[in-house]
Formats: C-alpha cells, sequence, structure tokens
C-alpha cells in the first residue's frame, strides 16, 4: 500500500447558505444543505480517496456530496446535521491513514487580491465561468488562492459567516484553490479578513 499524504482536513461545523448552495450546484452526490457540519479532506496519491471514502461512509451515517481526483489529488466532501457524525467519519479515515489530523499540510495563501470598483467588462468575463452570484461593475472582487486546494472551503464558509458578501466563484480541486467573492467594498473587505483569518489559524 503507498503511503498516504494527508494535505487537507477541512472541518465546517455549519455550513453557511451560500456555501451549501453553491456546494450543491456542483456536487455528484447528496446534496448539503445551510446548517450541516462537512468535512473535506484532501490526498495523494488521488486514488485513494476512493477507499477513504468507503471508509467513512462504513463508519458512519455521512453522506457523500463531492469525489474528484484530479492528476496527483483525490479529494471528498462528506456531511451530516450531526457533527458528531462527521467527527467520527473524520476520525475513521485519520486512523484509515496512520495519521492524526496535525499532519496535515499546512495551508499557504499564495494569492490574495482586491480589485475596487470592478469595471463592467472585468464583471462580464468573471461572470462567464462563475458557479455562484453575479459580480456587478461598481463592485469589490475579491480573489484568494490557497495551496493545498481543499482549505478553500474553509475560508469561504467563515468569509459568509463574517459578511453580506457574495460568493462568486470556488474552485476546491487540484493544485491550488480559489475564490472569487464581490459586493460592496465595505463586505468584501471583512470577508478577506475573515478568509485569511481562517487559514492562518489552521497554520
Amino acid at each position: 500500500m503507498p503511503r498516504i499524504e494527508l494535505r487537507s482536513y477541512c472541518f465546517l461545523d455549519s455550513m453557511q447558505p451560500q456555501f451549501a448552495s453553491f456546494q450543491a450546484s456542483i456536487a455528484q452526490g447528496y446534496l448539503p444543505v445551510s446548517g450541516q457540519a462537512a468535512l473535506f479532506v484532501e490526498v495523494a496519491p488521488g486514488m485513494e480517496i476512493q477507499r477513504l471514502l468507503d471508509v467513512a461512509c462504513k463508519a458512519t451515517a455521512v453522506m457523500p456530496g463531492t469525489l474528484q481526483v484530479e492528476r496527483a489529488f483525490g479529494m471528498m466532501e462528506i456531511h451530516h446535521t450531526s457533527v458528531g457524525e462527521v467527527r467520527q467519519a473524520g476520525a475513521a479515515v485519520l486512523e484509515a491513514i496512520g495519521v492524526k489530523e496535525k499532519d496535515r499540510v499546512k495551508p499557504r495563501i499564495t494569492t490574495s487580491t482586491l480589485v475596487r470598483n470592478v469595471t463592467n467588462y472585468h464583471s462580464m468575463l468573471i461572470n462567464r465561468s462563475r458557479h455562484g452570484e453575479m459580480l456587478l461593475g461598481g463592485q469589490t472582487l475579491y480573489i484568494l488562492e490557497v495551496e493545498p486546494a481543499a482549505y478553500v472551503h474553509l475560508a469561504a464558509n467563515e468569509a459568509e459567516k463574517a459578511s453580506r458578501v457574495n460568493l462568486i466563484e470556488l474552485r476546491g480541486v487540484g493544485a491550488f484553490g480559489r475564490l472569487f467573492l464581490g459586493g460592496d467594498e465595505a463586505d468584501v473587505v471583512v470577508a478577506a479578513e475573515a478568509a485569511e483569518a481562517a487559514l492562518k489559524g489552521e497554520a
């Protein structure tokens, strides 16, 4: 059996409304709803995530929402209304890998950018590839990039907890996780601070 690297272990105590709706729009499995707890696990080699999802589902009543393998990394998302079920599933996954939560790769912010007073043409380009809310001309855009990728889910959820910001786009699989938030400047600044504070708290 190959050595498994725990790249991300990202627990969310309560998915926020926009975040949960966004995840539901891209989920392959059971759709999450606001208020549920969730766990995102990312490993290398990527295909090992198949076995780990099996472990989580057999050990508890969690519902799998996402299972993806992209090149070297595999990521899964599981959720449940019971925080305890999600925690227990995570413990079973860690035991199967033979590691502790503290052994995960720590998040590193690679990009943090605020674009104020976005032009109409710029917002149109963003909107053509987004899965969430619309970005309007004149609003502020925040772009966050982090590695490992799955930590971007924590950043997005904590940003929404802290501010009335709009979730534009979220990409949490691959080498880097990317988050796009938009709205009034004051709201976006608060959201950006909360997102980065959450990631620094995991480092």
